[in-house]
């Protein structure tokens, strides 16, 4: 489905996963469940799409996210977002030092810009990149 160009081609390759997978109705509903959140990323391009898709360097920093904000109330939007960007520098400068940049990166801001609510964050936060 990740393949897809497109929703409709989305929606038939889950039909055909459906039915590879039949045996496994547990999965199937899992996915049934959240599909609308898999539709989603089909608002973007493709070059925006693979990095979506890269969960486990998604899922490990939205872990190390959890880590800083679980313990405090925030007085606003922008002081998490602060800490945030405080805990991104510390990734930068320990676990993510000396690794790539993410692949076609300007392609994909290209196509983050076209979206309104992205465009104005990616203004407001483009001297961090």
């Amino acid at each position: 489905m990740y393949k897809a160009t497109n929703v409709a081609e989305a929606r038939r390759l889950f039909e055909k996963f459906k039915g590879k997978w039949a045996a496994y109705p547990g999965a199937i509903a899992v996915w049934e469940n959240n599909f609308q959140h898999v539709e989603q990323l089909f608002n973007y391009g493709s070059n925006v799409r693979r990095v979506m898709y890269t969960t486990n360097a998604i899922e490990s920093i939205n872990s190390s996210f959890r880590k800083v904000t679980r313990k405090g109330s925030f007085a606003n939007d922008e002081a998490i977002l602060k800490l945030l960007y405080l805990r991104v520098l510390e990734l930068k400068n320990t676990k993510w030092k000396g690794k790539g940049k993410v692949f076609n990166w300007q392609a994909v801001m290209n196509q983050l810009l076209i979206d309104e609510r992205m465009s104005k964050l990616i203004a407001k936060y483009d001297w961090l990149i």
